[in-house]
């Protein structure tokens, strides 16, 4: 999604198309499984012709970004891609707690994780676990945008967030046009959500998120204080989990790592 220019002059400049369609195949390498990809796949997944694919990939293979697979007929994301993302700095709290929480966690829980925060009334994933479960269905989600009123991780950050940012949020989303602002109209859905999810102590939701329909998901928020500032997820495949070993078994875990990520964030010094 294109960034707005944050000064005048950026407004003179117009995008170079190669470097975004050669990000859109970098992506798509990225979100394929074990970060393999086909010419032809990679074609599907972005719109763009074949030809320009394999262009744009012996460029990135020229870059050390990108190493041929199976002699030639695959592409695989290089040791450069690593590289260039030793220079980010994210969120001091997502880095130094919940990271390393989440991973640490990640054998008892065994099904994946998202820890997301708001932006632009959608949750951004921050942080995940997914790369590394042996039971996830995605191999990437970090930046991927969560709707708000179908999703734990919204439930959960919506119910336990400040009153202004709640009423900001809901207030953005009635302004869209899709299917979420028709709900974020729906004062009494909202109102039902938000006691229900209070009531039972944790988000949930069991396929309401039409593109994630076979997930059963449960959230709980990151708090500093009494407020949210985020939430995590669990992700489980509906008719795998029992909802009983759902509520003896994985919530308490989530709870309890929800509950060390907020114990740590707000152990840091505030800046």
């Amino acid at each position: 999604m294109p960034v707005p220019p944050t000064d005048p002059q950026a407004a003179l400049y117009r995008e170079v198309r190669g470097l975004s369609r050669g990000l859109a195949v970098l992506r798509a390498l990225n979100a394929a499984p074990g970060g393999i990809g086909g010419v032809a796949e990679l074609a599907r997944i972005t719109g763009l012709h074949r030809t320009t694919v394999k262009r744009l990939l012996e460029t990135l293979r020229a870059e050390g970004l990108v190493h041929h697979k199976d002699e030639g007929a695959s592409y695989a994301l290089g040791f450069e891609v690593r590289r260039l993302s030793e220079g980010y700095v994210g969120a001091e709290w997502i880095d130094r707690v919940a990271a390393p929480a989440m991973r640490d966690h990640l054998r008892a829980l065994s099904w994946p994780s998202d820890l997301a925060t708001p932006y632009g009334g959608f949750m951004i994933v921050r942080e995940s676990t997914h790369r590394f479960s042996m039971l996830s269905q995605h191999r990437a989600t970090i930046g991927i945008r969560i709707p708000m009123l179908v999703s734990s991780l919204g439930r959960a950050w919506l119910t336990w967030c400040a009153n202004e940012e709640r009423e900001a949020t809901l207030s953005l989303l009635r302004n869209r046009t899709d299917a979420i602002a028709e709900m974020a109209r729906d004062g009494a859905y909202v109102k039902r959500i938000l006691r229900e999810t209070r009531r039972r102590g944790y988000a949930v939701n069991k396929g309401e998120w039409a593109s994630e329909a076979s997930v059963t998901a449960i959230g709980f928020p990151v708090r500093i204080g009494e407020h949210a500032i985020g939430a995590i997820n669990l992700v489980l495949q509906n008719n795998v989990v029992s909802d009983r070993e759902i509520a003896t078994r994985y919530v308490p875990l989530l709870r309890s790592l929800a509950n060390e990520i907020s114990k740590g964030a707000a152990s840091l010094p505030r800046r």
